[in-house]
């Protein structure tokens, strides 16, 4: 579809934005070095490249959240988000450095008197937004990682992770302004004046101009249809003056609804659609606080639509064969493909497998079928549960039933698009790496950021992650060897 890809101009690669990230990491470097300051030990050097690159990559954070396309890339928001949540937890670890490293000189020659040193920065009330910053990191990450046990609905969390993380670069900025041996005056100053003022235009943005489009390009519940055991499609269409948004198949929409039409209360959710039809289909599963009255929405009701997201798209990727593999929920994606591929007439081999715990589990499963007849399509679905009349197969997508429904397709130039359960994800993109298709051949996105399994690809993309951090350690014992 040449002419809607020129409808979505091109993303940076995951190189250029590591190589973005790198180089706003040695800003501050390449503005102090060379600065008229005191003498200082090089472990205080090191302490204060730390600091520096630290507080660049605290508002770097804001825009790694997932809600901008620009820096999300062409890496999908799951990865975006991995790179979010381990880029945190290298700053806070730099963070807690900062102060450390600057008593290391004075701790090998007296001890005591580096103890007395540290308890000095912690309590000083020149240090003290420097402390109360150190505090709120620590608390985000650790509330971040543990997100899922804490008594707190989502929004509620969302909403002090983001205060949060205010005080975090607030409180950065004041005490590098106030008492930073480079930031006191000169180039570095004003950087963290730039520096403020842009993560005000980024909150701005995702809280203030993202909050003035759900609520002045209005959608309505056109109507909503009980798909399966506690899973919906809901047929949203725009309000008079609301234009249609202009998607791929494949990508996400974040979703409000009635009087909690703001960014804080959104919820991600895959087209099931084709851009061929007007309005959105979202295909839902009561799975958690916002989702399990969805059964229980009005039709009319308001809904507030932000995007499209998302690289989950057959236009992302040169295929000449498909594999779509959906799971659960996770099938919402690959309806809105099979109905694209459908509704263009596009007649290239697509194999698609739907996974689901039982076969009343299934959403849609008539029309898959159905498309058998018009696509150049053959479907599987699985049951991990048999019961009377179901007459798929039974058990898990194994290497066996991949490697059948591979047969008369070339490894090499398929594409294998896939959403699910994160255990599911993992087994079968390492199976068909195992079968012959190449690595960028095996596409998935997940919504799931909080943690479990690890695929061969998640794994191959954290050293990559851990190699930028490393870049920028290296680069701070470098300032502090040669300041």
């Amino acid at each position: 579809m040449p002419t809607a890809t020129l409808l979505f101009p091109p993303r940076p690669s995951g190189a250029a934005l590591a190589l973005g990230y790198l180089l706003a990491g040695l800003l501050p470097l390449a503005l102090g070095y060379g600065q008229s300051v005191s003498a200082a030990h090089p472990w205080e050097l090191a302490g204060a490249a730390l600091g520096l690159m630290a507080l660049v990559g605290m508002a770097v954070q804001f825009v790694t959240s997932g809600r901008f396309e620009s820096a999300s890339g062409r890496l999908g928001i799951d990865r975006i988000m991995a790179f979010h949540k381990l880029a945190a937890h290298w700053l806070a670890v730099a963070v807690v450095l900062h102060p450390l490293l600057y008593v290391v000189p004075t701790w090998m020659a007296d001890p005591a008197l580096g103890w007395m040193r540290l308890q000095f920065y912690l309590t000083a009330p020149d240090y003290r937004t420097g402390v109360v910053a150190l505090a709120a990191l620590l608390v985000l990450v650790v509330s971040s990682i543990l997100r899922e046990r804490l008594p707190m609905r989502y929004e509620g969390w969302r909403a002090v992770h983001v205060v949060l993380a205010l005080v975090v670069v607030f409180g950065g900025l004041h005490h590098a302004v106030a008492v930073g041996r480079f930031s006191a005056q000169g180039p570095v100053e004003t950087l963290w004046w730039v520096t403020g003022a842009l993560v005000l235009a980024v909150m701005a943005t995702l809280y203030g101009y993202r909050w003035w489009r759900l609520h002045h390009r209005p959608w309505r519940l056109a109507g909503i249809t009980p798909l399966a055991d506690r899973m919906w499609e809901l047929d949203i269409q725009p309000r008079p003056g609301t234009p249609q948004p202009r998607y791929h198949a494949g990508q996400f929409v974040w979703m409000t609804e009635g009087n909690r039409r703001f960014p804080l209360f959104d919820h991600p959710f895959s087209i099931a659609d084709s851009p061929e039809r007007p309005g959105l289909s979202l295909i839902i599963k009561e799975a958690g606080d916002f989702t399990n009255q969805i059964g229980t929405l009005p039709p009319g009701r308001v809904i507030g639509i932000d995007g499209p997201y998302g690289e989950f798209t057959l236009e992302s990727h040169d295929a000449q064969a498909l594999l779509l593999i959906g799971g659960g929920v996770g099938i919402a994606p690959i309806i809105g493909l099979v109905r694209d591929m459908a509704a263009r007439g596009d007649r290239r081999p697509v194999r698609v497998v739907y996974a689901a715990g039982h076969p009343q589990n299934f959403a849609r499963l008539d029309e898959l079928r159905a498309a058998e007849s018009t696509l150049d399509m053959r479907l599987m679905p699985i049951a991990e549960q048999g019961a009377p009349g179901w007459q798929g197969e039974i058990g898990l997508l194994d290497r066996d039933r991949l490697q059948r429904l591979l047969t008369g397709l070339d490894p090499k130039t398929t594409v294998a698009m896939m959403c699910g359960p994160g255990p599911m994800v993992v087994k079968v993109s390492d199976t068909l790496l195992d079968l012959g298709l190449p690595t960028h051949n095996v596409i998935y996105e997940r919504f799931d950021y909080g943690g479990g399994p690890t695929s061969r690809q998640d794994r191959a993309r954290t050293w990559k992650m851990l190699a930028v951090g490393g870049v920028l350690a290296a680069a701070a014992a470098g300032f502090a060897a040669v300041g």
